[in-house]
């Protein structure tokens, strides 16, 4: 039998079957042996304990197509990374960092911005437009008032979805409009420190239907753009690619170097001022690390 690990808990492993069922089970040994750690995500071969508690092994991974470090999984074919348009109020350099470290491990990503009924129409444009040439998707919708969830339940058919973002933002209640019959924790967002409660605590795939998965991860308050070079990050903000080669010096870094066309396009509006600022920022904080790495 076959199935697909939906959460790992202190070694035990819980395995969603093609009936439907969760089996409970451990790895066996030669996995440690082998220094093999089964992922969430991963799709395995059991041999089954007992059928009517539901108690397996797991005897075999099956081939990754893909593996991510941060969050530890197997097999995902996208992320969906859920802000709060306000309440709280949106934290763009945090959103950036989470841009850059899928975009180095080649995950695609869908950019979701969620109660959207607490701004204007003209708000939702100036956040669209600070993304609209970065090349990924973006979405808005409002979970409370149940809009938009259609669009988003359509880009995730058929696909192994990572689904992250802070506390607060709505992400345990777009779970529960995307999937009849699972109902998580929610928790407001706290009026003293205006962030939400970790409800997520830890990583779990959820199963919508067929072959359509969404791993639901912990809240997170921050990122760290660990094992990355300062002048490499240029090569995470999509909207920089088409200007590359127009600089007159190669491995122009997009600074202070004259006749740098990605400066260029800023004025001219194709990279946004936010996600130019956002780079300087995050190159800056990059270097001074680099000062105290070697």
């Amino acid at each position: 039998m076959t199935g697909k690990i939906i959460k790992g808990i202190a070694g035990f492993y819980y395995v969603h079957t093609a009936g439907a069922d969760v089996y409970e089970c451990k790895a066996k040994g030669i996995f440690r042996n082998q220094k093999i750690k089964p992922l969430v995500g991963d799709d395995v071969e059991l041999e089954i304990l007992d059928a009517e508690k539901k108690l397996a092994s797991i005897v075999d991974i099956l081939p990754r197509k893909s593996e991510l470090i941060r969050p530890a999984v197997a097999n995902a074919d996208q992320a969906l990374v859920v802000f709060a348009a306000k309440d709280p109020e949106t934290n763009f350099s945090l959103l950036d960092r989470f841009l850059i470290l899928m975009t180095k491990q080649k995950l695609p990503v869908i950019i979701c911005f969620n109660k959207t009924d607490l701004i204007s129409e003209e708000e939702c444009k100036k956040i669209e437009n600070g993304y609209r040439n970065s090349g990924y998707e973006i979405r808005f919708l409002s979970a409370k008032g149940k809009k938009g969830t259609e669009k988003i339940a359509k880009l995730l058919e058929h696909k192994t979805t990572v689904l992250a973002g802070p506390s607060g933002v709505g992400k345990s209640t777009l779970v529960n409009l995307l999937q009849a019959g699972v109902t998580m924790e929610t928790g407001e967002v706290s009026e003293k420190i205006r962030r939400g409660k970790h409800t997520t605590r830890h990583s779990e795939f959820i199963w919508i239907n067929d072959d359509t998965y969404i791993l639901d991860t912990p809240g997170f308050s921050s990122l760290e753009l660990e094992d990355m070079e300062a002048d490499e990050l240029k090569y995470y903000f999509p909207e920089f690619h088409p200007h590359e080669g127009n600089c007159r010096f190669r491995g122009c870094i997009h600074q202070n170097e004259p006749d740098c066309a990605v400066k260029q396009a800023g004025k001219a509006g194709l990279v946004s001022k936010q996600r130019y600022l956002s780079y300087l920022q995050l190159y800056k904080e990059l270097k001074e690390k680099e000062k105290y790495r070697y």
